[in-house]
């Protein structure tokens, strides 16, 4: 069986980059008591306005939300390449995933539904609100979920949704990038979806990689949040890569649509491409990071 690890820049050594400024006790004390607030009125606006919203209504609530949780966090993000749209239709969103602030990243910018892991559903309070968002749960556990959640995502993208999965199905510390499992990436040929992959690298305002995001491994979310309260600005650079057209000239299956996007978020990482097209044999062999 090959072995393989997460994919580095070929120009960096691997390190623990995290800024050694950190703000003061009150600024982080403000930050976290605007963002109890800020989560508060969220759940407010999803118990009260949510079900009586359409679904382009809906969309600009999330994403001026999603917004000003990051402004609260002194997290900006700078789009490159082409961003599709608000919330364009028949899209499958697919990104690299390194925080659990990966979802209002791509939200502040272009608004979809995720699917996320079943665990989820069962967290008191924000598995209530991510399920009143239309979220789709998988049992990662269960390899047969994974065709209940092809056949929901199939159909919502037929509908017309904008739907995002994270193919490589944990997070990473964001220096690298974990192979993209395929399967999911079935649920866009039924459709002729348009497969879009983006980018997020976390970084300090010089441009440097922060590892502070990341929520992965042991860390908690606590202390993922004590993290990003301490860091004085950080910056997401948001890349959307070229889109891919399901079923269109060698995208017929969910091995060609996974390696295209994969080799897609590797550039917009700044990462070095890998040394084989196959992105689906180093799915299983992959060391995993646990699912936060």
């Amino acid at each position: 069986m090959l072995e393989w690890q997460i994919i580095q820049p070929a120009h960096e050594a691997p390190r623990t980059l995290k800024s050694s400024a950190t703000t003061s006790f009150l600024t982080r004390a403000s930050r976290l008591l605007r963002l109890v607030c800020h989560i508060a009125l969220g759940i407010f606006i999803v118990a009260t306005r949510y079900p009586r919203l359409a679904q382009a209504e809906r969309a600009v609530v999330t994403r001026r939300w999603s917004g000003h949780l990051l402004k609260i966090l002194g997290i900006t993000v700078r789009v490159e390449g082409v961003n599709p749209g608000f919330y364009p239709p028949n899209t499958l969103l697919v990104a690299n995933h390194v925080s659990w602030l990966d979802i209002f990243v791509l939200s502040s910018c272009t608004v979809s539904r995720f699917v996320a892991k079943r665990e989820i559903r069962s967290w008191p309070l924000i598995g209530w609100v991510v399920n009143a968002g239309g979220t789709l749960f998988i049992d990662r556990s269960n390899r047969r979920d994974a065709s209940r959640v092809n056949q929901l995502l199939a159909d919502a993208l037929g509908k017309g949704s904008c739907m995002a999965v994270f193919p490589e199905a944990t997070t990473s510390d964001g220096s690298g990038i974990l192979p993209f499992k395929a399967s999911l990436f079935e649920a866009a040929l039924p459709s002729r979806s348009t497969v879009q992959p983006v980018s997020m690298r976390y970084q300090l305002p010089d441009g440097s990689l922060t590892t502070a995001p990341a929520y992965a491994g042991d860390t908690t979310f606590w202390q993922s949040i004590k993290l990003i309260l301490a860091q004085p600005a950080m910056e997401v650079a948001l890349t959307y890569g070229q889109p891919l057209k399901a079923g269109e000239g060698e995208l017929t299956t969910r091995f060609a649509l996974s390696e295209r996007a994969f080799r897609e978020v590797c550039l917009g990482l700044r990462l070095p491409l890998p040394d084989t097209p196959d992105t689906a044999a180093k799915t299983s062999a992959c060391p995993p990071v646990e699912v936060q």
